[in-house]
């Protein structure tokens, strides 16, 4: 009898700066306190669903990882192990970071705002070294690991996807496999990015990863994706804790871009 394993993916409660209509991007923002209470509510609907899981991962960006705190609490699975890694992080919004989303649309119109936020492979002006948050980024100790050429400055969602991948393929997917169930907790387009992976830009899907199904316009922090591994296929079984679906993904696919490094 073939097991059926579960992956659940959570997207961050609202941050800080989601609040105040900011690019975050890579810049270490917290847990606004509508945040806070989206990761408890998250915690609950996964709790009442009886969720059990055996391994979990998160990005360096603690946004996600106390959402991913939060729910492990909420759920009594504290003791779990937990991973993190930049290769979840949320993609890199270079020399947009820190500005105002209606403001910077003020400036440069509305169409190439939305280019940059919304196209597949054009990323946003590069982060330069004058910029307010270049030093507090790219001098972090989380990222001293990192070979020469890994570090952006900026990246379109193609090159999200491309280092979120190896991570997904080399880790998650062996974890599924050998029968663990996981959670991820990260960010709304690194979960794009592994969504697009897995589903060939299945666009119910990524609109709701880019507004929480509440049509708003404004990124669905907070929510969670149930997808299920059963005999070498990907089922999505439940989103915005509503959707169904027997849909059968294709396991394993390859994606390679290059980064938008300097």
């Amino acid at each position: 009898m073939t097991t059926a394993h579960k992956l659940v993916i959570v997207r961050h409660g609202e941050s800080e700066w989601n609040q105040y209509n900011k690019f975050c991007g890579w810049f270490d923002a917290d847990l606004s306190e509508k945040g806070l209470e989206e990761a408890k509510r998250g915690a609950k609907a996964i709790k009442d669903a009886g969720m059990k899981f055996d391994i979990c991962h998160t990005s360096v960006l603690k946004r996600a990882v106390k959402t991913l705190w939060t729910i492990l609490e909420g759920t009594d699975q504290m003791w779990l192990p937990v991973y993190r890694t930049w290769r979840l992080n949320e993609r890199h919004y270079g020399g947009l970071t820190g500005l105002n989303k209606a403001e910077t649309a003020e400036k440069h119109g509305e169409e190439q705002v939305k280019i940059w936020r919304r196209s597949f492979d054009i990323p946003p002006p590069p982060m330069e070294h004058d910029h307010a948050f270049h030093k507090i980024i790219s001098e972090s100790r989380r990222y001293k690991g990192l070979k020469p050429g890994e570090l952006p400055t900026c990246e379109s969602l193609k090159d999200t996807i491309a280092r979120a991948l190896p991570y997904w393929n080399d880790v998650i997917v062996p974890e599924i496999k050998a029968g663990k169930n996981v959670i991820i907790a990260a960010h709304g387009n690194s979960l794009r990015g592994i969504v697009k992976h897995l589903e060939g830009w299945y666009y119910g899907l990524l609109q709701w990863l880019d507004t929480g199904g509440s049509g708003s316009g404004r990124g669905g922090t907070g929510k969670r994706l149930e997808l299920m591994f059963h005999k070498e296929c990907w089922h999505v079984v439940k989103h915005h804790m509503t959707h169904r679906s027997n849909r059968c993904i294709a396991p394993e696919q390859t994606e390679r871009s290059a980064a938008c490094n300097k």
